[in-house]
């Protein structure tokens, strides 16, 4: 068990019960004004601070090469194996002037920026599946919570991997999640997508209708997990010489978001009344997003650094929380997605953990949705029928 232990494992039970206690109210509150104009929500500010993590990297490679000749020892002895697999970019390092102002390149430009991009990233899944659960949590207590959680278990694992640059880091750390926050809120506040007085526990329907939505919004899901796994393997661990090797798994995954996004769904006009199945399964799916924003990065890092039986613990809670009052419709569901979701992990499992954890969590997504919009189709006809 690693030093910072009792650090994360209190971090995930402060987390974790400040989410079971908030979540419910923030999810009864009305999602707020519409704005006129057009929102464009996370995705655009998101996609800039993924710019900025790769700019950095090109930076930290003119460092590196011109100051350091190549050699990444100065750094890498204070790290785990796997990191700074640096490019040599002879012809932009041999032309760069003064390259030693880019010391701050290695390590604190990227402290910085990783809470953003995390916390962007995850408000921008929950705005694929509904909107107005977006407005509600991005605009509530729950991302300034997050941030503090995340910080606190970015900074744990900063210190347990100490380096020369680590008091640097945990000072912009903490500017992150002071400075994070409020940009968020400000961007759900410009949201056209909320109704006012709409009612925070109706089911997040996403479009064009529960089914059809709930497939997208599994795309959706495996994108932008493909896309941060490709982030973490290339610029959080300042490999960009890898970069390559990853870039039709990046090219996939990009044009997923753009269709799933851009291409008009078909189906009947209008739409049909979202099944009992596929709306309680959309309204779950919301619930747990919101239950996890707050631990989820506490939970992540517990595992590997802290108590896993406590992570797995505070997951099922949450877990257990968001589908408390629909377990008996989504039992067969949930079943039926669970035993496909470790088959895939059994039979197609990634090269790490966050990997295989992302095929198996998509293919249980899909496998609950289709049997769900299944049991609907029956449903109906049977009802028709009588």
């Amino acid at each position: 068990m690693s030093g910072i232990a009792p650090l994360l494992d209190g971090t995930v039970v402060a987390s974790a019960a400040a989410a079971l206690f908030l979540a419910p109210r923030v999810l009864r509150r009305e999602a707020g004004p519409a704005r006129r104009g057009r929102s464009y929500g996370p995705e655009p500010v998101l996609a800039a601070v993924v710019a900025l993590i790769y700019l950095n990297q090109v930076l930290v490679a003119v460092y590196v090469n011109r100051v350091h000749h190549g050699d990444v020892s100065f750094i890498t002895r204070y790290l785990q194996p796997g990191w700074f697999d640096v490019p040599r970019l002879d012809a932009l390092a041999a032309r760069f002037p003064a390259p030693e102002l880019l010391a701050p390149s290695v390590l604190r430009v990227q402290a910085f920026l990783e809470l953003p991009l995390v916390l962007l990233a995850f408000v921008a899944v929950v705005r694929r599946l509904d909107r107005a659960l977006y407005v509600r949590l991005a605009r509530s207590p729950l991302v300034p919570l997050a941030a503090a959680s995340y910080t606190v278990a970015f900074c744990a694992v900063e210190w347990d991997l100490r380096n020369p640059y680590t008091v640097d880091d945990l000072v912009l750390r903490t500017l992150a999640a002071c400075l994070t926050p409020p940009p968020i809120a400000w961007l759900a506040r410009r949201e056209t997508g909320a109704e006012p007085g709409a009612e925070a526990e109706a089911k997040p329907v996403p479009e064009p209708g529960p089914a059809p939505g709930l497939f997208r919004f599994a795309l959706d899901l495996w994108a932008y997990g493909q896309l941060m796994l490709v982030l973490y393997d290339t610029a959080l661990l300042y490999n960009l010489a890898r970069l390559g090797d990853h870039l039709p798994s990046a090219a996939a995954a990009l044009a997923v978001l753009v269709a799933t996004r851009t291409v008009p769904p078909r189906g009947p006009h209008p739409r049909p009344q979202p099944g009992p199945y596929t709306a309680t399964l959309a309204g779950t799916i919301g619930r747990a997003l919101a239950l996890f924003l707050v631990p989820a990065l506490s939970i992540r890092y517990a595992e590997s650094f802290g108590t896993p039986e406590l992570a797995a613990l505070a997951g099922l809670l949450v877990i257990g929380a968001a589908a408390r009052r629909d377990a008996p419709r989504l039992l067969l569901p949930a079943l039926a997605g669970a035993v496909v979701g470790y088959a895939v992990a059994a039979l197609a499992p990634g090269p790490y953990y966050e990997a295989t954890l992302l095929r198996s969590a998509t293919g249980a997504l899909l496998a609950t949705t289709a049997l769900c919009a299944l049991l609907d189709t029956t449903r109906a006809r049977l009802v028709v029928r009588s």
